[in-house]
Formats: structure tokens, sequence, C-alpha cells
């Protein structure tokens, strides 16, 4: 029988959101005490808790998530784990070629999943370097991942990284979590956003069938 890995962390008010960004928040407009039956309202952006950007986030003209069938959103994933890196370089990369060449989704594993709702989220995780970021966009990927809050480093003006992956038409999944609880291998890997028109990014409801 297969497993079901949850790769998503929880929605709430006090969930981590990028610096600048407007915190989600929960109300609830009807209940079961006053109304007899329960509506939460739910307020947030597109980039908020583990997400996917859409080439459109970055890219004048890029595809929206609402362009893309649903099978863009699942296939053969693999774990990379970059946790003792302080920089994700070509070199490093070349080194899971084989599997990356297999692949739907290359999923980076940092460890830092680990400090969501904590200052330290915002630290020096370990980043592409433009070079292997370069690199990767030369496979057939439907999407990149990450367990940290944006693919370039959080004191970024520029989202140089964000521009070289989208601009190739691969998406980009941040916020993971527990990617240390996938296996060492391929596995199936879903991402499926909210169908919300002309999406530059959505929530995603991420996980592993292995």
């Amino acid at each position: 029988m297969k497993k079901i890995i949850d790769l998503t962390h929880t929605i709430n008010e006090d969930m981590t959101v990028y610096p600048g960004n407007p915190k989600l928040s929960l109300k609830e407009v009807s209940t079961f005490e006053k109304d007899g039956y329960s509506v939460l309202e739910m307020k947030t952006i597109t980039h908020n808790g583990t997400h996917i950007d859409a080439p459109f986030h970055m890219v004048q003209g890029g595809k929206t998530l609402d362009e893309y069938s649903l099978d863009r959103f699942m296939g053969k994933a693999i774990v990379i784990n970059c946790s003792k890196q302080k920089e994700i370089s070509l070199s490093f990369l070349q080194k899971h070629k084989t599997e990356i060449s297999k692949a739907d989704f290359a999923l980076f594993y940092s460890g830092w999943s680990k400090k969501w709702n904590k200052k330290s989220y915002f630290g020096a995780y370990p980043v592409l370097t433009e070079e292997a970021a370069g690199w990767l966009t030369k496979f057939k990927l439907k999407a990149v991942g990450f367990d940290y809050i944006s693919i370039d480093p959080v004191t970024s003006t520029d989202m140089k990284l964000h521009k070289v992956v989208l601009s190739k038409d691969i998406c980009i999944i941040e916020n993971l979590n527990d990617l240390d609880k996938i296996p060492e291998g391929m596995f199936d890997f879903y991402c499926v956003p909210l169908k919300i028109e002309h999406a530059d990014g959505s929530p995603v409801r991420a996980f592993a069938v292995i």
C-alpha cells in the first residue's frame, strides 16, 4: 500500500509571510451558535504559505497558472539534499544530473522548514547560483521547489533567480515542508493550485505518494 506524505505548511493567521506581504486573516462570518452553520472568511495574497509561482509573477507576458492543464502540477520528483551547502553551485548540481534528467520536479531540502514561524526562517538559506539556475532550466522540468521562503535571497531586490527560472516556463514552489521524510529516489509528487483566473501564483496542497 502506498504512503502519502504531506509537504504543506498549515495555513493560519500566525504563519510566516514574506517580509512586506500582508498577513493572512481568518474570520468567522457564520457560526453554528448564531446561524446554524459555519463559514470562515479567508483573506490572503497568492504567495503566502506553501505556494507556486507562475511565470507571470515575474515575467511580463509569461503564463498564468490557469493556462496550464492539471498534469502540469503532478509528476515524478526527486529531493536534492542541500542542507550542508552554503550555496547551490553548478558543480554540486551536476552530481545529480542523471536524476534531474528523469524528473518533472526538482525539490531542494535545506532543513529550513524546521525554522518555520521563527525569525531565523529569514536567514541565509542556501540559494542557487545564477549559473546553477540557468543550468537547471535546460532540463524539461515542470517546476523547482524549495523548503524556504524564496528561490532568491530574502534580501534580493531584483529577484534575478525568479526571472531566470520563470522566463523558461518553469514554475517555482516555495515554503515546502517535511522534505526530509521522503526516502531516497524518485517518487510521485502533486502540487495542485487553486483554479484562479489569471493567477500569478496560488497556495497549493503539496504531497508525495511513495
